[in-house]
């Protein structure tokens, strides 16, 4: 009888164990670039990483990045940050990465408003948008002083056509 009581325990676990190995073989196994490859930040420069996970869906999402910082500015004017972020290429892996260079001049509306309170606010230069890809990070060398932000983009599943305009004639 304890041979009969055995046989289906043994099942189940053989069962079972199957099971575990075939699920384990269908992931996918994902292995990020390390940032230790990207060369060492300049003196003055500090590297950011933005590193996002990965999806089946990384084509329909976009990275837009900002370098800026935080400021006291006044409560109705609009700034910004003059600054270039230039796309570089590691040589010898076909990555990209970004450096960020400014001269640190703030350019702003100049509205009067001596009633607004002052407000702390990201003031940052243009930004940038890049492919997302939960697969490699972002690499970006920026000023020590300054800092990224960014927000991510996802596109719907419809595809749309636009409308054709014909203008009419007289």
């Amino acid at each position: 009888m304890k041979t009969l009581f055995r046989l289906p325990f043994l099942m189940t676990l053989l069962m079972g164990v199957i099971f575990a190995v075939h699920s384990a073989s269908a992931q996918e196994t994902l292995t990020k670039v390390d940032p230790q490859i990207f060369p060492k930040p300049e003196k003055g420069y500090k590297m950011m990483v933005i590193d996002v996970p990965y999806s089946d869906r990384d084509q329909d999402k976009r990275i837009e990045f900002s370098v800026g910082k935080m400021m006291e500015v006044d409560g109705c004017n609009h700034f910004g940050l003059n600054g270039e972020t230039t796309q570089l290429d590691l040589q010898g892996w076909g990555y990209t990465y970004y450096v960020f260079k400014t001269d640190g001049q703030v350019i702003g509306t100049q509205m009067g408003c001596p009633d607004a309170a002052k407000r702390n606010l990201f003031v940052s230069a243009q930004p940038t948008a890049v492919r997302y890809n939960g697969k490699m990070p972002i690499i970006i060398y920026i000023p020590e002083e300054y800092d990224v932000q960014f927000k991510i983009f996802s596109a719907t599943e419809g595809t749309y056509r636009a409308m054709e305009y014909s203008p009419s004639k007289k």
